[in-house]
């Protein structure tokens, strides 16, 4: 009675994990790779599924949903041997689960490396300013360098994303001096404009007052000429009204000579009588 007791129970959890294993339930969102006796035989979808106990088993549970991947930050040479630091993060999602788990061996790393060796080359083919300035035309040129291999794996790539881009700590350092030194180089140049144009302008104030006195200057002796011609003309041969006038002023000179509080000593021409004597002699006689 009692071993008919215990062989029912055994019996009983049999069946129990029998039915067990053979009922699977698949979640939203995922779907399992089953295999029989080790060979691929069938992939369950979501909701109640069956599948023959100890024979078939899961060997992969595969989530359908978007994944995301996060591509870590890598430095990369440039064309002209700059070096920038960039990272970029993808999103995938997984089309066809028997590819991607027997296509390679961990498909999420798989693509990671890939998206960061595609990477690689294509701001590798770039010059600096350029790829610093152009993350869509990066973007649009590693999703499509990937989604070719990405399908064999069966995969879709959805979008890849350019994270950061910049230039590494070394090289931000160097433009940080090329700037200093662009600045300081256009400060030099600027200060040099400067007093070349001023030593322009003095040339020109000078020219124009050299230009001025001489307009001056010859004003002055045309003046001159044209009073010398009138006199000329009013006098005529008669000298004498010249020379009372000639000495008029020489005489006036001498006195505001004489009356400048700085003049000490007043000098007098030794031929002062002389000059006196000739003016008189033309006077004419009462």
């Amino acid at each position: 009675m009692i071993g008919t007791t215990i062989t029912s129970f055994v019996f009983l959890a049999f069946v129990i994990i029998t039915v067990a294993r053979g009922v699977r339930i698949v979640p939203q969102g995922e779907e399992w790779v089953v295999q029989r006796l080790g060979k691929y035989r069938v992939t369950l979808l979501p909701g109640l599924r069956f599948i023959i106990p100890y024979l078939d088993s899961v060997a992969y549970k595969v989530t359908t949903k978007d994944i995301i991947l996060d591509v870590q930050e890598q430095e990369v040479i440039t064309r002209d041997n700059a070096v920038i630091v960039v990272n970029a993060i993808a999103f995938i999602k997984v089309t066809d689960p028997v590819k991607a788990v027997y296509g390679v061996e961990n498909y999420s790393e798989a693509i990671r490396n890939m998206i960061m060796t595609t990477l690689r080359s294509i701001v590798g083919e770039m010059e600096l300013d350029h790829a610093l300035s152009q993350r869509d035309m990066i973007k649009a040129r590693l999703k499509a360098g990937v989604a070719d291999e990405a399908l064999d794996w069966g995969l879709t790539v959805k979008s890849v994303e350019i994270q950061d881009i910049k230039p590494s700590q070394s090289m931000q350092r160097a433009m940080e001096l090329q700037a200093s030194a662009e600045r300081e180089r256009k400060a030099m140049v600027t200060k040099a404009e400067g007093e070349k144009q001023s030593m322009i302008l003095t040339a020109e104030a000078r020219l124009e007052s050299a230009k001025r006195d001489a307009e001056a200057q010859i004003m002055l002796a045309d003046a001159s000429s044209q009073a010398i011609t009138k006199v000329t003309g009013a006098f005529g041969a008669n000298e004498l009204p010249m020379l009372y006038l000639l000495g008029e002023k020489y005489i006036a000179s001498l006195g505001r000579m004489a009356d400048s509080p700085n003049a000490k000593v007043v000098l007098l021409p030794a031929d002062l009588q002389n000059t006196l004597r000739g003016l008189f002699q033309h006077l004419p006689k009462t």
